[in-house]
């Protein structure tokens, strides 16, 4: 499985380097980067991806619907992980937890309520439940 022809190397070092420097990067910048590394190392910065795109778009509170589809956002990046890697299942209900809420805060009742009987599902089917 090699996909490095699909890779722009470039980006992946300048993503590195923007999370190694010296300064402390932003939320936005470490979404940008996390974003181009998930393409190299998914196991190492899915999750990582999932959480600040939460915290990312609470920098939207307002615009709604960038905020909602960031953590939609953070909800793929959640599923590719429990794909990856079994007994995650914690972040994505951390994930839908949030589009469930700003969902909810864009009256949107029937969207929240199928996410809210997903969360559910996921709860009743883990063992820490």
């Amino acid at each position: 499985m090699n996909h490095s022809a699909n890779i722009n190397h470039d980006a992946v070092l300048r993503a590195r380097v923007s999370l190694l420097g010296s300064g402390k990067p932003t939320v936005r910048q470490r979404v940008a980067a996390y974003r181009v590394l998930v393409q190299v190392s998914p196991l190492a910065y899915l999750s990582r991806l999932a959480v600040d795109l939460i915290k990312y778009s609470r920098e939207f509170a307002d615009r709604p619907e960038i905020a909602r589809a960031l953590r939609a956002e953070s909800v793929d990046a959640a599923r590719r992980l429990c794909e990856l890697e079994s007994g995650r299942q914690q972040l994505l209900v951390t994930s839908l937890t949030a589009l469930r809420d700003q969902l909810v805060l864009m009256d949107r009742k029937e969207e929240a309520a199928a996410v809210a009987g997903e969360i559910a599902l996921l709860q009743s089917a883990s063992p820490e439940a």
